[in-house]
């Protein structure tokens, strides 16, 4: 399904570095990058569905990514929107760790997800499926459908290709970022996890790049944001082939007044 990199305060010139494939079925209606006209400050792409998100930024400094845990055994079919979750949090004013305190009682309503949400300041990983909320510390993170960090292929391949391209005498550009959520590099099938969907689902989930007819990656997005609070978000997005439909590019100022310190 979708994976998120994420370098957190290691790198001397951006304070975050955030990569993110989204995998979805093709039907399913999403409108493309762009600051939202009920919510002017939010940049972020739209589930035409249900109405959420899955990654954005809010001039105010507010981040949050999302990805859904995949566990088709306990997975309930009217439970509500996970997207919203992002989008409740991005367009809200409580601190991250109020929102997730606020979440865990009613959380086992959801399917099973992981959210990445905070500030320039302090950034939260949480899962209704873990333990409780954790703060993330400076480092290097990879997150799929499962735990933060889970050791699938894909996410240690995907950290490993950001943690070479953050020690390369040039800054990271997203254009060669992007080129680490290209990737249709597919593992050994000894080395695939067991998450209940069968094999041939899971050699089809195992790429950082996902491609087939009816589900696969439909956009690569990198978002950086540098120690002057200048953020730089890029979303490339695909068909059901595999191949680029467009891109779209901003940079914004974060309000500095607006952040937390």
């Amino acid at each position: 399904m979708c994976i998120i990199l994420l370098a957190l305060d290691v790198h001397p010139e951006y304070k975050l570095i955030l990569l993110s494939n989204r995998d979805e079925f093709y039907n399913r209606p999403t409108a493309p990058l762009a600051f939202w006209d009920d919510f002017p400050d939010l940049l972020a792409g739209r589930d035409l569905k249900a109405g959420g998100t899955w990654l954005g930024v809010t001039l105010g400094g507010r981040i949050g990514a999302l990805t859904n845990f995949r566990d088709p055994a306990t997975r309930k079919e009217r439970a509500p929107s996970r997207g919203n979750l992002l989008k409740r949090f991005l367009t809200g004013k409580e601190s991250a760790s109020a929102f997730l305190q606020n979440l865990q009682e009613k959380a086992s309503r959801y399917n099973g997800f992981n959210l990445l949400i905070g500030d320039l300041e302090k950034i939260f990983w949480y899962s209704n499926r873990g333990r409780g909320a954790v703060r993330l510390k400076p480092g290097i993170y990879g997150l799929s459908n499962h735990l933060l960090d889970t050791p699938w292929p894909k996410v240690t391949w995907g950290k490993e290709a950001l943690k070479q391209a953050l020690h390369r005498p040039r800054s990271p550009e997203p254009s060669s970022l992007l080129e680490i959520l290209h990737s249709r590099r597919i593992p050994d099938d000894e080395l695939l996890p067991d998450t209940g969907v069968g094999i041939e689902w899971e050699r089809l989930l195992a790429p950082i790049f996902v491609v087939s007819p009816k589900y696969g990656t439909r956009a690569s997005s990198i978002l950086l944001i540098d120690r002057k609070h200048r953020g730089i978000f890029w979303e490339e997005s695909f068909g059901s082939d595999g191949k680029p439909l467009g891109t779209h590019r901003y940079t914004f100022q974060l309000m500095k007044s607006k952040i937390r310190r």
